[in-house]
């Protein structure tokens, strides 16, 4: 779904502000600044992998080009990188400059992140070098996990999940379906310096959505915030983002929810038919996702939930290849292959290439996976079905009244069929008339069927902005947000 006007969210943020390191330059014996400063950071971590940044400050002459060089003594390995050209031999680790951030001014800094496996232990590495001139290092350790919040709820934990035939089932065999909501905000105030959530996540806060009876939250995301790109700022991305996410997960799974963990915002300038924006970075809908960062960003991900089987992965938010290309065959190739799509000017991660980070980081989750036309076209889904060695694959429908496949006639010739196969969630459901008319209408259906959906969106905002299923976060509903409210009162009592 598209967002408000930021006029309209200022309104109603009441974000957390979360506090980075900050890097303070050590100084020398003699008075003098050294040359370059280095921070270096293990921003998450997990069984075997980890994501990592470095920031480098040059304090001498403006540089056209710059090269770092690192030693690792922990068995690490990268496997990935990004703002960067990174590369290893041996122990030794050399991150250069990308072709548009090779000029470092002086006073100024550039970041870089990487991927990476590790065995035995994770130090971090003690010496850096700046075009072979020896750095002075801030490092910060790696981060503990995150507490279970300090208010546990009564209910126990949210069940572990996998894809039996077309049905989702828990560890017991039982059928689930995912009946809730959005929170949206992770996905747009980190990457415009508000905060990282649009109100508060607090245990209150989870507890009144758990008390409309919902059990699924749909959390959406921003990669570069996750990735701590340069763009963002640091209080808001990297460590402190990933950290914010990790908390708000365990605590909506403290009330027995479901996460629902959806990337929502990517990088890559796209200025075609219906674009969102013309900016390059994540800061609005795209109509797919970018090889550049997605597949870092589900690596990552994935690494850090992979033994939460509770958590659900949905890889990209509404695809629209189909607004940028003229026949439907190559909008679903470009769906699924990725790679040069026709009308898109950057690079494009297909679906497969998605799955393939996930599987490659050794989770075995639940993947939702949405559509043409903004995940309202699910017509050639089953056609063009990544491949997944787990078979945990989910497919994803968002449904609104101004939607080409919105009623009774559409939902029995493209979804049914869809949903006879595998499972199918309703990632999004709502409208823009505020009231609840038409969700009343997709609630019957999908309960007709047997299906989930999670209603857009458990914010506060107007809903002649757009649909807001309450007016404030204890739960009080509007007059759009009381049709879900009741309706999942009713059917989980």
């Amino acid at each position: 779904m598209r967002h408000p006007p930021r006029s309209v969210l200022l309104a109603v943020t009441g974000a957390t502000a979360l506090v980075g390191v900050a890097l303070v330059p050590v100084v020398s014996a003699s008075g003098a600044t050294p040359a370059c400063t280095v921070e270096y950071a293990v921003t998450s971590q997990w069984d075997t992998g980890f994501q990592g940044s470095v920031t480098i400050t040059n304090n001498r002459a403006a540089l056209s080009g710059w090269s770092l060089g690192f030693d690792f003594a922990g068995g690490q390995k990268v496997t990935q990188g990004w703002n960067a050209k990174w590369s290893q031999s041996g122990t030794t680790v050399t991150a250069a400059n990308e072709s548009w951030n090779g000029s470092l001014a002086t006073g100024k800094s550039v970041s870089a992140g990487f991927l990476g496996t590790w065995s035995g232990s994770n130090t971090a590495p003690t010496a850096f070098r700046l075009n072979g001139t020896t750095c002075n290092v801030d490092s910060q350790p790696t981060p503990t996990p995150t507490p279970t919040p300090t208010e546990p709820p009564a209910g126990g934990t949210a069940p572990a999940l996998h894809v039996s035939g077309a049905e989702l089932v828990d560890a017991s065999g039982t059928t689930r379906r995912l009946l809730g909501v959005n929170r949206s905000g992770g996905e747009f105030m980190c990457v415009q310096g508000y905060g990282i959530w649009d109100g508060p996540v607090d245990d209150a806060a989870i507890r009144a959505i758990a008390d409309w009876k919902a059990d699924a939250v749909r959390i959406p995301l921003n990669e570069e915030c996750w990735l701590g790109l340069s763009n963002v700022k640091p209080e808001y991305a990297g460590a402190n983002y990933i950290n914010a996410v990790k908390e708000l997960v365990s605590r909506v799974e403290s009330y027995g929810l479901t996460p629902v963990l959806d990337l929502h915002w990517s990088y890559g300038q796209y200025t075609g038919n219906s674009a969102g924006c013309s900016d390059v970075h994540a800061t609005c809908q795209k109509p797919m996702p970018d090889a550049q960062y997605s597949p870092s960003f589900w690596s990552s991900v994935a690494g850090t939930f992979k033994d939460d089987q509770a958590a659900v992965f949905d890889l990209f938010n509404e695809p629209y290849p189909d607004r940028a290309t003229s026949t439907a065959a190559q909008a679903w190739q470009c769906w699924r292959d990725g790679g040069t799509c026709p009308g898109i000017g950057y690079q494009v991660a297909g679906m497969q290439d998605l799955v393939d980070s996930v599987r490659g980081a050794g989770a075995r989750n639940v993947i939702m996976i949405g559509g043409l036309a903004y995940s309202n076209d699910l017509s050639q889904w089953r056609a063009y079905e990544p491949t997944d060695p787990a078979g945990n694959l989910v497919a994803a429908y968002h449904g609104y009244n101004f939607n080409a496949c919105a009623g009774e006639s559409c939902w029995n010739s493209t979804l049914a069929p869809v949903a006879a196969q595998v499972p199918l969630v309703a990632g999004e459901i709502g409208e823009n008339t505020c009231s609840h008319a038409f969700v009343d209408q997709v609630m019957k259906w999908f309960d007709d069927h047997g299906l989930s959906y999670l209603g857009w969106t458990w914010n506060t905002w107007d809903c002649s902005a757009g649909p807001s299923l309450i007016s404030d976060y204890s739960g009080t509903p509007t007059a759009y947000g009381v049709g879900l409210r009741d309706h999942l009162r009713a059917i989980n009592p």
